[in-house]
């Protein structure tokens, strides 16, 4: 049966994947909220300047001490950005991850009940499979571990999804049966 390594593969990196959400949880949604916090009294502070015409305990501010208010208020809401970008592109790995896992899952079900030549059916698992490797999997190794090599490889993934989608939609629309078929 062709389509079984599309099927314990799918289930084997879903484990992989999934477990990127608690890691995610673990290792920076604390730092996010903390950014978040401390950012209220900068800018809360420039809130009340401005809605005081830039005065503080009836004093008025000069130039100076306005542009630091203002650059501790910007600063606190860059510390929340730059905390968030590599939170937000681990969500992206987690999700393209998962998709597709499940792909692999339903392409090797799909497989399953196509009767096409074996080489032809071959050539869709194997797009399946490398291509989550290329895609997610380099992201994974690219954002979550750091090595950025992995984004060279990182294009041809979803090239390789693509094409097993579009080959396998060819092979339905060839060989479908409904019924579980024997690979010769």
């Amino acid at each position: 049966m062709i389509g079984k390594k599309n099927i314990v593969f799918g289930f084997l990196y879903l484990v992989i994947t999934a477990s990127l959400g608690p890691y995610m949880i673990t290792t920076s949604a604390s730092d996010i909220e903390a950014a978040y916090v401390s950012k209220q009294t900068p800018v809360g502070r420039v809130q009340d300047l401005k809605i005081n015409d830039f005065e503080e305990d009836l004093e008025p501010l000069n130039a100076e001490q306005i542009a630091k208010a203002n650059t501790d208020a910007i600063l606190s809401m860059n510390n929340i950005i730059n905390l968030q970008t590599p939170h937000g592109n681990m969500r992206s790995t987690h999700a393209h991850g998962n998709l597709e896992a499940v792909l692999n899952i339903l392409a090797g079900l799909a497989l399953c009940f196509i009767a096409v030549a074996r080489i032809f059916k071959q050539i869709i698992s194997w797009c399946f499979i490398a291509g989550a490797i290329l895609h997610s999997g380099m992201l994974y190794i690219g954002i979550v571990f750091g090595q950025s090599w992995a984004f060279t490889l990182l294009n041809v993934g979803p090239w390789l999804v693509l094409a097993g989608l579009l080959l396998a939609g060819i092979a339905a629309f060839m060989g479908f049966k409904g019924e579980i078929v024997r690979d010769n």
